[in-house]
């Protein structure tokens, strides 16, 4: 199987491994140990509630983006459609899966091409930052946004999904200086984001001070990448990976709070285990910015945009309750609601 091919193949097994729940890791550390304040005076009507916010240039109907997730084979170009129309109908954010298909395979970038059904969303593109130390440069980065018509770039990091992926690229020596030159030679934010174990505190100062202009946490606590590459592997020793791996990193409320704390005046999305809108107002009063949803919505995206639709409609009806249970009229208010960790 050429490399390409093998890209594709994998892409797909992701897809269907996603959504065995075997992939869902609950962690005691997650939303459900953290306790938003109710009021029983909340002093405003819920009609009032106003859910939207400015990001990246662009408004949102609400602080939620689509999370990347596929794209590469067919079945990833009708998920990026029934995501992005759905994105579209309700003014929401998205993100793309990994493009580095796209230039050893070209024909593969219809699956990725959903600007036609969503003009007006914030579109962000997306390269795995390890890409930077096998060759690819800033023309790369370019090309993703620019091929994709997307309003800017994620370069997400996942050394330890990397590690325990059979055709994993494991390299990451001197990542942050190859960001720093890479950041500093395009004209769109560029954001930075994990898949599933967290960002430290230590690498949000990093990133931030390489030009990363926005970090998308995605904690421990949703899907486990390295239970999902054990399962890839034919070893079935190596499968073992997977379990002793699930767990590891930072809960993804504990990394929302250490990268705000390390980067104040930094854009911070919180992901990872967000599965509802109560999730979502948790992480916001916690100090993110905006949520960021993949699991969640992906059996939705294989049926139609309606059902993804309905499924976001749902998702953003739980965050008015629970900001009209807090009392706090916006985002910027619930920032501030009282939060308390159960333990």
């Amino acid at each position: 199987m050429s490399e390409t091919s093998e890209i594709v193949s994998r892409k797909a097994d992701h897809i269907r491994l996603a959504l065995d729940q075997g992939s869902q890791i609950k962690t005691s550390q997650g939303f459900d140990a953290w306790s938003l304040e109710h009021q029983a005076l909340p002093e405003l009507s819920f009609y009032e509630i106003d859910t939207s916010l400015k990001m990246l240039g662009k408004t949102l109907s609400a602080p939620v983006l689509i999370a990347s997730m596929t794209g590469g084979p067919n079945q990833g170009e009708l998920i990026n459609r029934h995501l992005a129309l759905a994105a579209q109908a309700l003014k929401l954010g998205m993100g793309l899966g990994s493009l580095r298909v796209i230039f050893d395979q070209p024909e593969t970038l219809n699956t990725f091409n959903v600007r036609p059904y969503a003009p007006d969303i914030l579109l962000l593109a997306n390269l795995g930052a390890v890409q930077l130390n096998t060759g690819f440069t800033e023309w790369h980065g370019r090309e993703a946004v620019a091929r994709t018509q997307a309003d800017g770039l994620y370069l997400h990091l996942n050394p330890l999904q990397e590690v325990i992926q059979p055709e994993g690229d494991t390299d990451f020596s001197n990542l942050t200086e190859h960001i720093a030159e890479f950041c500093s030679q395009l004209e769109f934010p560029v954001l930075a984001k994990e898949c599933g174990n967290g960002l430290s505190a230590r690498a949000a100062r990093e990133l931030v001070a390489a030009g990363i202009q926005g970090l998308e946490v995605s904690g421990r606590g949703g899907t486990s990448w390295a239970w999902i590459e054990a399962q890839r592997n034919p070893d079935p020793l190596r499968k073992r990976l997977g379990e002793t791996f699930a767990h590891w990193g930072l809960p993804t409320p504990e990394s929302i709070q250490r990268c705000r704390e390390a980067a104040p005046e930094t854009l911070v999305i919180g992901s990872g285990g967000i599965r509802n809108g109560l999730d979502a107002a948790k992480a916001i009063a916690l100090g993110a910015d905006a949520v960021s949803i993949a699991q969640p919505l992906l059996k939705a995206a294989l049926e139609s945009p309606e059902a993804v639709v309905r499924e976001l409609e749902l998702f953003i009806l739980e965050l008015k309750i629970a900001m009209f249970c807090c009392g706090t009229r916006n985002l910027a208010e619930l920032r501030k609601a009282p939060i308390q960790y159960l333990g």
